[in-house]
């Protein structure tokens, strides 16, 4: 039985009873209940786990050098070759041999016709009722180049040309693809050059001498010319035929070289010019004005006929220079700084600079063009 405890008592016994349970179970949560780590979870931050989506998603398969190679063989312009000019062949890695020019995939198999970027089509070759032109009409992708390396005075103007072309390719300068045998200019001046021995003053390699073909102009002046002076003439026209191996040690026999083209027009210089420039031996030019070749040339590398009131003016002069060495030396001082390379000379041969640099043209240019009447510009 309780003792006598007032009302008032009673109520603060059971208060401080209340309170007594209420700590008690806050110590018993604390003991009882599992920390965690605030270093492995931060209570600021959602745990987020990292996803590999690499493995989710397929990786592609990587090429192998040799598909790699043969992909990018495969992205070269083809460039088809309609006709062989003359039907002088020769092996299409003489580009690279020769000139190292590699940018295009070059054939003259004419079932890549719809594939080719560009085809070559030798003017010359061309039948007077276009019956042998490729097929009509032609891809929208694809270019017809207008090939032709003769003057004007021996260019047939075939009807329904005028307008079909979209790139020229030609000696001439304002062609499209210009093909020239440029001189190069060395940073390096070349002290190792010696003129050859000579044994000859004045040589000629000549073959042509059809009037049809233009040449008269040339060999009126040579007819008079020969009355002064002594020409070795060799080629054809004097009966002999002078092999490729021997073309270049004949020419650096001789101190003069008769360079006459056989007709005169703006930019129909040729190697006749180059070839003895290459070999040190002065080339006698016949052609368009000094200032044409001096576009090409140094001007003190070459003589030129226009220098003299006649041929016979023409002929004292290379037989003073005969007889003076150190004016003769001075032809050749252009050898310090600027070389001339050697052109090739088997027949199969001529037409292989024009062609590859075709190959080169189309592998770096892709903008579009057209040939507007390529004879009203060919022959103005």
């Amino acid at each position: 039985m309780m003792p006598n405890v007032s009302r008032t008592q009673q109520l603060c016994l059971i208060g401080i009873c209340w309170l007594s349970g209420i700590a008690s179970c806050m110590l018993f949560l604390q003991y009882f209940t599992p920390k965690c780590s605030t270093y492995l979870i931060p209570p600021h931050k959602p745990e987020i786990k990292s996803v590999n989506i690499s493995n989710s998603i397929p990786k592609p398969e990587t090429p192998s050098k040799e598909e790699t190679k043969e992909e990018t063989k495969e992205e070269k312009p083809i460039l088809l070759l309609w006709v062989w000019p003359e039907n002088y062949r020769f092996d299409f890695s003489d580009c690279k041999k020769f000139y190292n020019i590699d940018g295009c995939h070059f054939t003259d198999d004419r079932k890549l016709y719809n594939q080719a970027d560009a085809v070559l089509i030798f003017h010359k070759a061309i039948r007077w009722d276009l019956s042998n032109l490729p097929p009509s009409p032609r891809p929208a992708f694809q270019r017809w180049i207008w090939f032709h390396v003769e003057s004007p005075t021996n260019t047939h103007k075939i009807p329904g040309l005028e307008n079909l072309f979209n790139l020229t390719l030609s000696y001439r300068r304002d062609a499209d693809i210009s093909v020239k045998y440029w001189l190069t200019v060395n940073k390096t001046p070349n002290t190792d050059f010696v003129i050859p021995k000579k044994d000859k003053l004045v040589c000629w390699f000549v073959s042509n001498n059809d009037p049809s073909t233009g040449v008269n102009t040339r060999m009126k002046y040579f007819n008079e010319l020969k009355k002064y002076i002594n020409v070795n003439i060799f080629g054809r026209m004097a009966g002999s035929h002078l092999k490729s191996e021997d073309y270049y040690p004949t020419l650096a026999s001789c101190k003069f070289y008769l360079s006459f083209e056989n007709s005169v027009h703006r930019d129909y210089i040729t190697e006749k010019v180059n070839g003895p420039l290459s070999v040190g031996t002065v080339p006698v030019v016949l052609g368009p004005p000094r200032q044409n070749y001096e576009d090409f040339f140094p001007p003190n590398s070459f003589i030129h006929i226009d220098d003299f009131p006649n041929p016979q003016a023409l002929a004292n002069r290379l037989l003073q220079l005969d007889k003076d060495d150190e004016a003769y030396r001075r032809f050749f001082d252009w050898k310090k700084h600027v070389t001339a390379t050697p052109h090739l000379v088997i027949q199969n041969q001529e037409f292989i600079i024009y062609i590859c640099h075709a190959c080169e043209y189309i592998g770096r240019h892709k903008e579009y063009k057209v040939a507007h009447d390529i004879y009203q510009w060919w022959f103005s």
